[in-house]
C-alpha cells in the first residue's frame, strides 16, 4: 500500500502546516483527521482565513450575538472569536507540542495588518494576544518590514514566540534571522531561558512569480537572445529564492553566534515556505511543494494544495539540490533589467494591503452583525 505523500514528508525533516484555520472544521473533526492522518503539525491564520470564516460559518452566529449584547465593538467581538478560534487550534495540537518537547505543534494569530508601519503598537498588541491565548505553542505573526525588525527583536526577547510573515526578499530575511538571535542574545543578558523560544520565518513564494513573470513575459515578446533567456527564467524565481534563502540558513545557524546561544538550549529559526497554492493553472499544483523539501523546514499549504499533494506528491530531498543554477536565475534576472529588490518591496507594500482590506471588512461585516443583533434585542415600538 503506498504510503500518504505528507507522512513522507515528515520523514524528510520537513513540516506540514495548514493555511486555514476553521472552526467548522475543529468542530467536525476534520483538523483531527488531518493531523492523525496527514500529519498535520501546525496552523497558520491572517486576516483574509478569518474574513471567509467569521462571516460565512454559521458557527459564529450565536457567539457573535451574545458578544453584541455585552456591548462590545466590532474589533472587541473579532479578537474575542480570534482568540477562542486560536485557543481551539492551540489545544488540538497541544499533544504533539508536548511530545516532541516544543519543537513543532504551533498555531499562529497575526497582530492587526494596520501596524505593520508601527513598531510600538505592534509590540503592545502582541503582548495582549500573547497573554489573551495563554498557550505556549503560540506565534505572534509579525510582518517582516522595517518597522517590524524591533518588534521582532523585543518580543523574542521577552519569551513570545515570533512567526515573521510578509518576508519576500532576501537581504530582509538576513536582518530578520539577525532580529531573531538578537532578542535570543537579550534574553540570555536578562538569564532568561532560551530552550521554549520559538521562531519561524515565513518566505513567500507563489507571489513573487505572479509580480516577475509579467515582467518576464514582456521580455520574452521581444524575441532572440533576450526572448530566450527570459523564458529560462519564467516561473523560476521564487523557487530559485527559496533556494538561496535555505542556503543563508543554513549558514547563520552553522555559525559560531548560533553555536553560542545553542549551548544555552536557543533552537534554529526554522524557514516556513508561505504563499504555496499554485495562482497560475499553467503550473503544477504542487509546484511550490516538491522543490522545496529540506530539513528543519515547514511547507504550510492551502487545503487544496495539502490534498493535491496527498493525492500525487512525490517526496524527495529537493532543496539543497541545484544551487548554482538557482543563483544563476537571479544574477541573469538582474542582467535582464528586473530590479528584485524593487519587486518585494512593492510585494512587501501589496501583501499589507492585501491583509489590511480582509480585516477591515470584516470588522464592517461584525458591525453589520453587531447592530441587527442589537435591534432585534431592542426593537422600536
Amino acid at each position: 500500500m503506498k504510503m500518504n505523500p505528507l507522512r513522507l514528508l515528515e520523514r524528510r525533516g520537513q513540516s506540514i502546516w495548514l493555511d486555514l484555520l476553521s472552526r467548522d472544521m475543529m468542530l467536525s473533526g476534520g483538523l483531527a483527521r488531518l493531523i492523525e492522518e496527514d500529519g498535520l503539525s501546525g496552523i497558520t491564520s491572517n486576516p483574509a482565513i478569518f474574513e471567509k470564516d467569521m462571516t460565512q460559518s454559521t458557527a459564529y452566529h450565536e457567539r457573535i450575538r451574545e458578544l453584541a449584547l455585552e456591548g462590545k465593538d466590532p474589533e472587541e467581538i473579532y479578537r474575542a472569536l480570534a482568540v477562542e478560534d486560536i485557543r481551539m487550534a492551540a489545544d488540538r495540537l497541544r499533544p504533539l507540542y508536548d511530545r516532541l518537547e516544543g519543537r513543532d505543534g504551533f498555531v499562529s494569530l497575526e497582530v492587526s495588518p494596520r501596524l505593520a508601519r508601527d513598531s510600538e503598537k505592534t509590540v503592545s498588541e502582541a503582548r495582549m494576544l500573547w497573554a489573551a491565548v495563554n498557550r505556549p505553542n503560540l506565534f505572534i505573526k509579525v510582518p517582516a518590514t522595517r518597522e517590524g525588525l524591533p518588534a521582532i527583536r523585543r518580543l523574542i526577547a521577552e519569551g513570545i514566540n515570533v512567526n515573521i510573515t510578509l518576508l519576500f526578499s532576501l537581504p530582509r530575511y538576513r536582518e530578520v534571522a539577525d532580529a531573531y538571535l538578537a532578542g535570543l542574545e537579550d534574553r540570555l543578558g536578562m538569564q532568561e531561558p532560551l530552550d521554549r523560544i520559538a521562531s519561524v520565518a515565513s518566505f513567500f513564494l507563489s507571489r513573487i512569480d505572479v509580480m516577475v513573470d509579467p515582467l518576464l513575459e514582456e521580455k520574452m515578446a521581444q524575441g532572440g537572445s533576450v526572448g530566450k533567456r527570459a523564458s529560462a527564467l519564467h516561473g523560476e524565481v521564487a523557487i530559485a529564492s527559496a533556494k538561496v534563502a535555505y542556503r543563508i540558513f543554513r549558514e547563520i545557524f552553522a555559525s559560531v553566534r548560533f553555536e553560542n546561544l545553542s549551548r544555552w538550549g536557543a533552537r534554529i529559526q526554522r524557514l516556513l515556505w508561505a504563499s504555496t497554492g499554485t495562482k497560475n493553472p499553467a503550473y503544477s499544483d504542487v509546484k511550490y511543494v516538491e522543490p522545496l523539501i529540506g530539513a528543519d523546514t515547514i511547507n504550510t499549504l492551502p487545503l487544496e494544495t495539502l490534498r493535491a499533494y496527498r493525492n500525487h506528491g512525490n517526496p524527495a530531498l529537493r532543496l539543497g539540490r541545484g544551487l548554482s543554477k538557482a543563483e544563476e536565475v537571479l544574477k541573469d534576472l538582474a542582467a535582464l533589467g528586473i530590479d528584485l529588490p524593487r519587486v518585494t518591496e512593492a510585494l512587501e507594500n501589496e501583501g499589507i494591503e492585501k491583509f489590511v482590506k480582509p480585516y477591515d471588512n470584516l470588522l464592517t461585516r461584525l458591525a453589520e452583525k453587531r447592530e441587527a443583533f442589537l435591534r432585534e434585542a431592542s426593537p422600536v415600538r
